[in-house]
Formats: C-alpha cells, sequence, structure tokens
C-alpha cells in the first residue's frame, strides 16, 4: 500500500490555543524537477476532479472542434471552467449547445444548485429551482457532446468508461501527465471518469498544455476570461484577475494548480480535508512566498460583530 504522510499546513489560533488545523501536500516544480515540496506524498494517487477540465479540453485542439464550432474565447474557457452559475455563465453555455446542434435532453451532468451565494439567493427568491446550465460542469459536457457529434459516437453514453471519448481522453491525459502506470479511476460528481494521478504527475500534465504552443487557445481563454472560468469568490478567478502571467485551476477535494507561464513553473497544492477556506490561504501565502503574487486574503478570526479574535497562520 502507498502510504503518504502530509504536513501541517494551516493553524487556526484564537487567544494562543491552536482550535483547528489543517493538512496537506504543498509542490512546486518545472516539470523536470520537483523544486520544493512540503509533505511527503510518496507518489500518492489524488484524484483530479475538476483540475482535468483544461487537460480534457486539449482535445478541442486535437480533433479541430475549435474551427469545426467556430469556437470564441469564452467557449473555450466555459470548457474548462468550474463555473458559480451566473448570468455570463448560463448565456455562454446555452449559445455553445445550439452552436453544436443539441439541446439539454443530452446533457448528463445532473443538477446542483449555483456556486455563486448571490444566485442561490436569486433563485429563492423568485421561487425557483436550479437549472442543467447552472451546473459547474455543463461546459466541459457540451464539449463531451461536441467531440461526440463530430466523430459519429454515440450521443446517450458518451459518460461511460468504456465509450470511444472516454478512452481518449484517457489516453491524452496520461500522454500529457507523462503517467507510466495505471492509477485508479473512478465516476466524478458529474458522472463522467476522472482519473487520479500523484502531484507531481499534475504538475508535469499543466506545463505540458499551457507551456506548449499547441494549446495557446485554451491558454489565452484563462487569461482572457477568468471571470468564465471561476466567478463571484471563486479562488482561479481571484488568483488571475490580480496577475497577468498566472493560469489558475481549482478542483474538488482541496486541489488548486497554479502555472507561472513566465517561468514555467507550477504550484499544486493538495488540502486533506478538503477545505476551501484552508485552500485558499496556503495557495495565495505560496505565490507571495515564490514572489508570483501578491493578493491580499483575510488572514483574521471575527466575531459576529467584526471584533478581531484570532488569526490564521500558515505554515510554510
Amino acid at each position: 500500500m502507498i502510504k503518504s504522510s502530509p504536513e501541517l499546513l494551516v493553524k487556526y489560533i484564537r487567544d494562543g490555543l491552536v482550535e483547528q488545523a489543517h493538512f496537506g501536500f504543498i509542490l512546486v516544480s518545472n516539470g523536470a524537477h520537483i523544486i520544493d515540496s512540503n509533505g511527503e506524498s510518496n507518489n500518492y494517487p489524488f484524484y483530479l476532479r475538476s483540475c482535468a477540465k483544461p487537460l480534457q479540453a486539449s482535445l478541442i485542439i486535437d480533433y479541430g472542434m475549435d474551427i469545426k464550432y467556430n469556437m470564441t474565447d469564452e467557449e473555450i474557457a466555459l470548457c474548462c471552467a468550474s463555473h458559480a452559475g451566473e448570468h455570463i455563465h448560463i448565456e455562454t453555455a446555452v449559445n455553445f449547445l445550439k452552436k453544436i446542434g443539441l439541446d439539454e435532453s443530452y446533457l448528463k451532468c445532473g443538477l446542483h444548485k449555483p456556486i455563486a451565494r448571490k444566485e442561490q439567493e436569486k433563485l429563492l427568491l423568485e421561487g425557483k429551482k436550479e437549472n442543467i446550465f447552472q451546473n459547474n460542469c455543463i461546459g466541459k459536457h457540451i464539449m463531451m457532446l461536441g467531440l461526440c457529434k463530430m466523430n459519429n459516437w454515440d450521443l446517450k453514453t458518451y459518460e461511460d468508461p468504456s465509450h470511444p471519448l472516454q478512452l481518449v481522453i484517457k489516453k491524452r491525459i496520461s500522454e500529457l501527465c507523462e503517467l507510466k502506470k495505471e492509477y485508479p479511476v473512478t465516476k466524478d460528481g458529474c458522472g463522467v471518469p476522472i482519473m487520479s494521478m500523484p502531484l507531481e504527475n499534475m504538475a508535469k500534465g499543466y506545463l505540458n498544455l499551457f507551456c506548449n504552443s499547441r494549446y495557446e487557445k485554451i491558454k489565452f481563454a484563462f487569461l482572457n476570461n477568468p471571470y468564465i472560468i471561476g466567478g463571484d469568490n471563486r479562488l482561479d478567478t481571484k488568483i488571475m484577475e490580480h496577475s497577468g502571467n498566472l493560469i489558475a485551476k481549482v478542483g474538488a477535494g482541496g486541489l488548486c494548480i497554479v502555472v507561472n507561464i513566465e517561468t514555467e513553473e507550477v504550484l499544486v497544492v493538495k488540502i486533506c480535508d478538503c477545505d476551501m477556506k484552508a485552500r485558499e490561504i496556503v495557495v495565495l501565502d505560496s505565490l507571495k512566498n515564490l514572489h508570483w503574487a501578491n493578493i491580499e486574503s483575510d488572514h483574521s478570526i471575527k466575531t459576529l460583530h467584526n471584533k478581531i479574535v484570532g488569526e490564521i497562520v500558515t505554515c510554510l
């Protein structure tokens, strides 16, 4: 059995007492070498979750889907997005699905409430329910349908692990991430197969994608549309909006991957208990320590009366 040893990354301290702690891994790599790491992951595989989306989207270029459907920058970004379900995301998804000539009955991603708090409140006030276009994975699923349609692959079973689409996705991600062996594959929350791999291979995959001129359209889709990638109060959007040379993508399970396209280096953060606040604090403090970006984050612990009673400390 492969064992891993995460290290303490975040402490919540109230009046000198640690009441909350978060463990995980940090890795910085240039692809060829691990420059720095925190914790011993020992090649333990973690699921890519939504960090797989830009890697899956490489097939847009490989199969010429961007040309076939005259895809816009925004549509390519949506294919890579874990969006918050706001108007700009819904509008882009609706138009994209129409462009490939299908309707929502073909979509297998399922329903969930929009991630954006303001959109949840809007639905509540209007007495409406969430719709499938608010699913944060909608762009990926429309992309998958488009690839199936142009390759004459079955549209009704595109989420099946044995489907030709999923087999070519697995092969391409294995190549980009330089995998030398098989790791577990499961179903992601939206129902399609999702691969696992060591953090080092995730880093290689992102560098091989975003630092490769072949996939420049995907790189510029991120850089030009950070709000479509995430949205309101989303970590990856915040990072890209406050820097001109960083590409960021979050994934469920406490993951965040950031590529510095100038230095061709990558930061991978995995928070073991999947806490989103801890992930944000660790990622932003790491970017500051690496001198990649200086993005402010609130480290204070406050009462409902806005009185500071403690602080969040990173152990980097």
